[in-house]
């Protein structure tokens, strides 16, 4: 089942450049921490990347939250000293850890074609840790054109 994007909520998740995801593990307890993300229109993938960590790859807590609790939620917000002009999507769905094979070489393209940090930065289009997560709901909030908010 696809999730339909309305054309503001599809530009916002498109061009936004960090988000916040969110887990919890199997007793409930929450996480959020930023992520560079792509989106094929369908899913948004986010590599677990060289940049320094406290854990490695599979011991960081949003890789186990998702393997005890795959259900997350993504927010991807764009902010401006004019309030008329804030907006924010939150994506709430389905996560699973991807390790290799033809989706995990699909979203690293898409990352690297998004981010020229990422072009620079050895990532391995064969093998990892990447999150991908299918959408089941899509909620948009911008701030109304007279400047109140919706």
């Amino acid at each position: 089942m696809s999730i339909e994007f309305s054309p503001s909520a599809r530009r916002v998740v498109t061009e936004g450049r960090v988000a916040r995801l969110a887990t919890a593990d199997r007793a409930g307890r929450p996480l959020v921490v930023p992520i560079c993300y792509a989106f094929d229109g369908q899913h948004c993938y986010s590599v677990i990347d060289k940049k320094p960590k406290r854990a490695s790859g599979e011991r960081l807590r949003r890789v186990q939250n998702i393997r005890e609790n795959p259900n997350v939620s993504l927010l991807i917000d764009h902010y401006e000293e004019d309030w008329a002009r804030l907006s924010y999507v939150i994506i709430e769905g389905h996560a699973e850890i991807l390790s290799g094979g033809h989706e995990f070489s699909a979203g690293i393209d898409l990352l690297l074609g998004k981010y020229l940090q990422y072009q620079k930065m050895p990532l391995d289009r064969q093998a990892g840790i990447m999150i991908k997560m299918t959408p089941h709901r899509v909620i948009e909030w911008r701030a109304t054109p007279v400047g109140g908010f919706e």
